[in-house]
């Protein structure tokens, strides 16, 4: 495996928080003549297998101004994250043999938008309400709206049976409260896209590399919050109806790996709970997983609206809960080769 190379001429680190069209055809012919002139083979021939996972480096979440911009407590946070994630990938291009990108897919009508819920008055919750099981119910601040509930297929009946039963599921797996997050990733629009200059990143990394980036989206269901790409918040509904399903052929593809780098947004919440699901795995060959996971920790913010909510301390709570099970926690300006475990030995033989 080789060590890491320089950045490709092209790059342009000034536009990391801007929006643009990349030019694929040009990058197509960058990439081909970078692989050649460092020798950088197909990755279907590695001998170690490393995967990036890139969890939601989506305009919705890592370009300021967007609709829930993970800003940190440094107000920059994903900004900052994404140009440490372009240039970890072109310096390791040689030896990330595939990346994996999740993202995040809504629509208007889901449990977490406003319109789902109304209070007696007909009013809908400002963002970053939180709801709890005490909100709910006969005589209580919340409600399914009536015509959101037809909207989405949830029978008038049901409705507010289900949003009781999915609250006192939440609680009773530990999971963080319904929030009400403001419209984003929505499907078919900017915010959804990837950040432009990790989109070049990625479509360069696999043309020199001969190694398709494979996409997976998540959160379309509209009762449920699905943060972890391996499976919703919730599974089954106030009859008992599924609400997802773990994501099985996923689990199986990142367990071919032997290193999986974790990057992306936010730590307190989709990069947490995708790591989370990963190590409590019921697929046996997952329970060793932990010593193959490197989690990036420069190259991820946690959920913080100053005034609002500020997940720092559970995402960092979380982050040593990892690293108490067998993950490793490392930074991208770290040269691989001294990174510990599997893919530091590697690298130094």
């Amino acid at each position: 495996m080789g060590g890491e190379l320089p950045l490709p001429p092209q790059v342009d680190f000034e536009r990391v928080g801007e929006v643009w069209r990349v030019d694929y055809e040009a990058r197509f012919r960058d990439a081909q003549a970078w692989a050649a002139e460092h020798e950088i083979h197909p990755g279907a021939g590695d001998e170690r297998r490393i995967c990036l996972l890139l969890v939601d480096a989506q305009n919705t979440f890592c370009t300021p101004g967007f609709e829930l911009f993970v800003a940190g407590r440094s107000g920059t946070g994903a900004l900052d994250d994404s140009f440490r994630i372009c240039t970890f990938l072109y310096r390791n291009l040689a030896v990330v043999t595939e990346t994996v990108v999740t993202m995040d897919t809504h629509q208007a009508f889901q449990i977490f938008h406003a319109p789902f819920l109304v209070d007696d008055e007909g009013s809908h919750p400002d963002p970053f309400t939180l709801v709890t099981p005490s909100d709910v119910g006969a005589g209580r601040r919340w409600h399914v709206d009536p015509a959101s509930a037809a909207a989405v297929g949830l029978r008038s009946g049901l409705a507010d049976a289900h949003l009781a039963t999915y609250l006192d599921a939440l609680a009773a797996g530990g999971k963080y409260d319904l929030t009400v997050w403001p419209f984003h990733a929505m499907l078919g629009g900017i915010g959804h896209a990837l950040v432009s200059a990790l989109e070049e990143a990625v479509f360069f990394h696999s043309i020199a590399r001969r190694s398709p980036a494979r996409f997976e989206l998540k959160g379309r269901n509209p009762l449920t919050e699905h943060y972890s790409v391996l499976g919703p918040e919730v599974i089954r509904g106030a009859t008992g109806e599924p609400l997802g399903a773990r994501n099985v052929t996923l689990v199986e593809h990142l367990l071919s790996f032997d290193a999986i780098i974790v990057a992306g947004q936010a730590k307190s919440h989709c990069v947490a709970w995708t790591v989370a699901d990963l190590l409590t795995d019921e697929i046996p060959e997952a329970r060793a997983i932990s010593a193959r996971l490197y989690l990036l920790d420069d190259c991820c913010s946690p959920v913080v609206v100053p005034g609002a909510v500020d997940y720092t301390d559970e995402a960092e709570a979380a982050f040593a809960r990892f690293a108490d099970a067998g993950a490793h926690i490392v930074r991208s300006t770290e040269p691989m080769a001294s990174w510990p475990g599997p893919v530091g030995a590697e690298l130094v033989t």
